[in-house]
């Protein structure tokens, strides 16, 4: 199942770092930037939830919540957090419900043999719950940048 452009996002509920607990209903009128990683403590990812972190005020003043997404249990996310110093929640979905959801799971290859994993990705929802934007196959450089310009010219009109 693949969620489209302008479209609901299907109400979900997930566990998160810092005893929270996730519900898409519940953030009703922010925006929501949801983004998928493959791997807590892992280069990229480090360099990608690091620019998400540096941008923290920015996506505040846009009305914009953001949330990591990873297989990972709840004390690897914990672990990642304090050490890199991240300023947002990061959900675990070890179950994949989320990875399904949004379609994030695909064939990859490393060292010449294939796997499943996450695509690294990212989905601004709106403030009525409807995907604004996505990105996907995301290469680190620059895309924190991008999604807080989409963030922020989509608050700018929803006013």
């Amino acid at each position: 199942m693949s969620i489209s452009i302008g479209q609901e996002v299907p109400d979900f509920t997930a566990e998160a770092t810092n005893d929270t607990t996730v519900t898409l209903s519940r953030l009703e009128g922010e925006q929501v930037v949801i983004y998928f990683y493959p791997k807590d403590s892992t280069p990229g990812c480090t360099t990608e939830g690091g620019n998400f972190r540096d941008h923290k005020n920015a996506f505040d003043e846009a009305n914009t919540r953001i949330f990591g997404v990873s297989r990972d249990g709840l004390r690897a996310h914990e672990n990642f957090k304090a050490k890199q110093g991240f300023n947002f929640e990061l959900i675990s979905d070890k179950d994949e419900a989320l990875c399904q959801l949004f379609d994030v799971i695909k064939l990859k290859k490393m060292y010449g043999k294939e796997h499943l994993g996450v695509e690294r990705s990212t989905f601004l929802i709106d403030k009525n719950g409807k995907l604004a934007q996505e990105w996907r196959g995301v290469k680190v450089p620059g895309h924190v940048e991008k999604v807080l310009e989409a963030a922020q010219e989509l608050n700018a009109t929803a006013r």
